[in-house]
């Protein structure tokens, strides 16, 4: 099969790959639509050891099954592949299973492929109505919807239903649908990028500015640099709450002294639960998050040039998603 394959420090290739093969409990997916993530950037940058080239990277993944009794079953793929068995999982915080393994890190290949391999209860039938571009949304939004359900959750019941998203990448933006689905209209993205900020106005219909002064009780940075965690610290209310949910660099930025004089809760979260990722492809089958026309679609074989522009800033939409038939 071709896949995109990650070589090393800004370096993917577009090459002949051994297909993927399914082992027992798993299907054979035909991936139609896969997204390219922040998580995937990390990598091709060289910022994260936990993926090693040379490795099939892509995680956010929709196709159709290909063999067995379930042939031409339309399916967005949870990545996340875990146990099921320990105490974690059984009280339905699957993202943090011990065991937890997720495509794109060894030892599983990702879905910058033409065949990628899951387990069937990684896979969420998607409606014949939903195209799959859409479908393999769902990862990306269901990290939001996870990161807003618990930012939500920890809101003290007395603060008002205001908030900011700090990046206007897909999480940021998904964060912003998320927010709006569960009932919170005061809603500010903070973007840098001036192409970005007036994508997300135009095509998203997204409030959005290049800064903010004064205060919100929630904050969802979707970054996580030192710099957005600085200014996380300093727009969050006292007794307010900050969600960190990006991964740009390790450390650096938080106001921890602010954090601890003001009662203000800091939540680092991961991925999603299976519960999370299954609400996230229903609200996307039912409309809930808007129409999501915000991708752009490219060739699977174009997909170098697709992380230089990302790389280089000059892609506007939220999301490339790559086609590896086209």
């Amino acid at each position: 099969m071709k896949a995109l394959v990650y070589q090393g420090v800004e370096q993917v290739r577009y090459q002949e790959v051994p297909t993927a093969s399914s082992s027992a409990g798993e299907h054979l997916i035909r991936v139609n639509s896969v997204g390219i993530c922040g998580s995937d950037m990390h990598a091709y940058l060289g910022h994260d050891a936990r993926r090693p080239a040379p490795l099939i990277l892509g995680h956010e993944a929709a196709g159709t099954i290909e063999e067995g009794a379930q042939t031409g079953r339309r399916v967005t793929v949870n990545p996340l592949v875990t146990c099921g068995t320990c105490p974690k999982c059984r009280n339905g915080r699957e993202n943090l299973c011990g065991s937890r393994q997720i495509i794109s890190m060894p030892p599983r290949e990702g879905a910058f492929a033409q065949f990628v391999a899951m387990p069937e209860r990684n896979l969420v039938t998607v409606p014949d109505h939903v195209p799959m571009n859409k479908a393999a949304l769902a990862e990306p939004l269901a990290v939001s919807w996870h990161a807003v359900r618990l930012g939500l959750e920890a809101l003290n019941s007395g603060c008002e239903r205001r908030a900011v998203v700090i990046g206007g990448g897909a999480i940021g933006l998904a964060a912003s649908l998320a927010l709006r689905a569960m009932g919170v209209d005061d809603v500010m993205i903070l973007e840098s990028n001036e192409n970005r900020r007036e994508f997300l106005v135009d095509r998203c219909g997204q409030v959005v500015a290049g800064t903010a002064t004064g205060n919100v009780p929630l904050v969802i940075d979707a970054v996580g640099y030192a710099s957005t965690r600085a200014a996380a610290s300093e727009l969050v209310e006292p007794g307010g709450v900050i969600v960190h949910v990006g991964l740009g660099e390790d450390s650096g930025g938080l106001d921890v002294r602010r954090i601890t004089l003001q009662e203000i809760t800091f939540i680092g979260t991961y991925t999603y639960t299976a519960k999370d990722f299954r609400d996230t492809a229903d609200a996307i089958f039912e409309g809930k998050l808007g129409l999501l026309d915000w991708i752009e679609e490219r060739p699977l074989s174009d997909g170098a040039k697709a992380f230089q522009d990302l790389r280089e800033g000059i892609v506007a939409a939220p999301k490339i998603v790559l086609k590896p038939w086209s």
